[in-house]
């Protein structure tokens, strides 16, 4: 591939000479056309005398005309029929001009400025002006490679190294890395495939929530195969520049086929690759179009076999990326980096504390328990924040009590014992929190309690109940989807039974129990409203997502989708009422307790309500499975 590699420069070429001859035009102008006492000064012999020595020749009139400055006078006379200029000393005289007057000569004023030093004057500011531009050209060409004309120029934006990241320094993505071995096989011995006739893949698209550790899986595929890696955001080749991203494109793999074999990483493809069918393109002529289209065209215009180069790519939102790109040839697979199982989190807490000195208390599958759901770089987060945390009290070693702080630290946020709050609404949240706490732990497929906290956290929240979630939960049956509303409604409830009054801090429990309802309806097919048929399509699984396409149902689905949303939650919260009020006497010893303590923890909630249903001679009630009844 052939570049013109010579800048097309506005520094250089006519510019310059322009200015150049303006400079020169005006430097003539000056000197012909400023002022320096009339016609005295353009032609004549030139005689330097005395003042009274000019005096004596104004009286004998043998001076034609006069020309006073500011220092100087000059004067024209004749001798011997040939024109003289005498140049003369101005003294402090007040009897020139009154003689000049007496003798009829003429007389008039002139300028002693200097012409160079008027011209500079004039030209000081155009030579400002033309720094400024010079500076400012100056700053884009760093900006944008090669000049204002020729701003295609990679190379600064592109991040290339040889990574000494190996497979062994990551943990939790086992089937990840079992996908990417034969990348690495085949980046060390790509004859050992060519005499076969084998074509390894061109891409392979590493897909996964953020966090989960795809950019240090490519990293580790270069690292063990040994090769360059040229590592670039697919942000940085979208500019204002028609035509800028699609020229850094081709520099990319330019630079990458001269270093073949060698890897290339575009992380958040998806800034470029989104999908030109969904409406994401303006027209032909769009930036991201254009950066799409080249970087399809440089996919197909290299041979693997000749000049092994493989493309990695990382994206968190597969599903809006353009077909074109998915198809074989291009990007022929798709490795899925998820998030860790609790093996994956112990193997991946293993590698974090290497270098943290630990307390033999330290029980890191407890930790990994505790974490159920967070990505590599979550964990790796809180045992930073458990080591900060000991550092701060001046310990000398982490124990597990800090990594117990800061999971809670990482989940509900910076706990805020400082904030003041009145014993009304410290009353108000112990008995939301103990109403959460009883049925999570009444409720089959609820998560249990680990620990429940009146002491303010995060930006807004004045308790929390933390939850221990069971582990590999992939799929949530009926009940418990159900379970969850109901722990959600418990907050409330419990205010309402044990206060009389509720308050606003059920907001978002509200909130999230009707997206529970809703999605049941919309599209997991759970209710007879919709049946079978999909309402609506959801996000993508990775953001956390939800229902996200316009509506494509009728007003009449609205209306009954909102009545059964309304219906179930008000009957999930009659029978939660019911259940607390049924367990009114340990309701009132947790929140006791929390009044004395603040916290207590989930074996201390297990063992209350155990000697409750102990001393009254009941069993547990399993609330979920009051099942949601589709006819109401």
């Amino acid at each position: 591939m052939k570049q013109n590699n010579k800048p097309n420069n506005p520094m250089s070429g006519n510019p310059i000479v322009i200015f150049a001859i303006f400079t020169i035009i005006v430097i003539l102008a000056f000197k012909l056309l400023s002022p320096s006492g009339g016609s005295l000064l353009n032609s004549g012999t030139t005689q330097t005398i005395s003042y009274y020595e000019l005096k004596k020749l104004i009286e004998n009139k043998e001076v034609e005309q006069v020309a006073i400055g500011q220092t100087m006078i000059k004067a024209q006379g004749t001798q011997n029929g040939q024109k003289i200029i005498y140049n003369v000393r101005k003294v402090n005289d007040n009897t020139l001009v009154p003689l000049l007057d007496a003798k009829e000569i003429p007389y008039s004023g002139f300028s002693e400025s200097n012409w160079f030093t008027d011209m500079l004057g004039w030209l000081v500011p155009v030579f400002i002006i033309l720094g400024l531009w010079m500076f400012m050209a100056s700053r884009m060409q760093k900006n944008m490679g090669n000049g204002i004309f020729g701003m295609g120029n990679a190379k600064k934006l592109v991040n290339a190294e040889k990574p000494k990241v190996r497979f062994d320094d990551m943990a939790g993505n086992k089937e990840a890395k079992e996908e990417v071995v034969e990348i690495v096989d085949f980046l060390k011995h790509p004859d050992r495939y060519a005499t076969i006739g084998a074509k390894i893949p061109k891409g392979v698209l590493l897909v996964g929530p953020p966090g989960t550790g795809k950019t240090l899986l490519a990293k580790a595929v270069a690292g063990e195969a040994n090769v360059p890696f040229f590592s670039m955001s697919g942000s940085s080749f979208i500019e204002m520049f028609v035509g800028l991203g699609a020229s850094r494109v081709r520099d990319l793999f330019e630079m990458a086929k001269k270093e073949a074999p060698s890897i290339i990483f575009i992380d958040e493809i998806d800034a470029i690759g989104k999908s030109r069918a969904a409406g994401g393109m303006i027209s032909g002529n769009d930036e991201r179009e254009q950066t799409l289209n080249q970087l399809l065209a440089e996919m197909d215009g290299f041979s693997s076999d000749s000049s092994p180069v493989i493309v990695l790519a990382a994206t968190n939102r597969p599903e809006v990326l353009d077909q074109a790109l998915l198809r074989p040839g291009r990007f022929d697979r798709q490795v899925l980096v998820d998030k860790p199982d609790f093996n994956g989190r112990v193997e991946i807490l293993k590698v974090h504390i290497k270098s943290v000195k630990l307390g033999r208390d330290v029980d890191l599958q407890e930790i990994a328990r505790l974490t159920a759901g967070l990505a590599g770089a979550d964990l790796a987060n809180i045992i930073n924040e458990a080591a900060l945390l000991a550092g701060r009290a001046n310990k000398q070693e982490v124990t597990q009590q800090d990594f117990r702080e800061a999971v809670e630290r990482s989940i509900a946020g910076l706990e805020k014992k400082s904030r003041r709050i009145s014993p009304k609404e410290k009353k108000i949240v112990a008995y939301h929190e103990s109403g959460h706490a009883v049925i999570a732990e009444m409720t089959e497929g609820a998560s249990k309690v680990n620990k429940v906290s009146i002491i303010p956290r995060g930006m807004a929240a004045l308790g929390y109940t933390l939850h221990t979630p069971e582990e590999n939960r992939y799929l949530m049956q009926k009940h418990e989807l159900i379970a969850e509303v109901d722990v959600l409604l418990s907050g409330r409830a419990a205010e309402d039974v044990f206060l009389g009054e509720i308050s606003t801090g059920a907001s978002n429990d509200l909130e999230r129990a009707t997206d529970i309802i809703k999605a049941m309806i919309s599209y997991y097919g759970m209710t007879n409203v919709s049946g079978l048929m999909v309402l609506e399509k959801q996000r993508n699984s990775f953001l956390n997502g939800g229902m996200g396409s316009p509506r494509e149902f009728s007003e009449k689905t609205a209306e009954e989708m909102d009545m059964f949303i309304k219906n179930t939650l008000d009957s999930r919260y009659e029978f939660v009422k019911q259940t607390l009020s049924d367990y009114k006497e340990a309701i009132e010893i947790m929140v006791k307790e929390l009044f004395e303590k603040e916290v207590i923890e989930g074996s201390r909630v297990r063992d209350i309500i155990a000697e409750f249903e102990t001393k009254n001679n009941i069993e547990t009630r399993l609330v979920a499975r009051e099942q949601i009844d589709d006819e109401d």
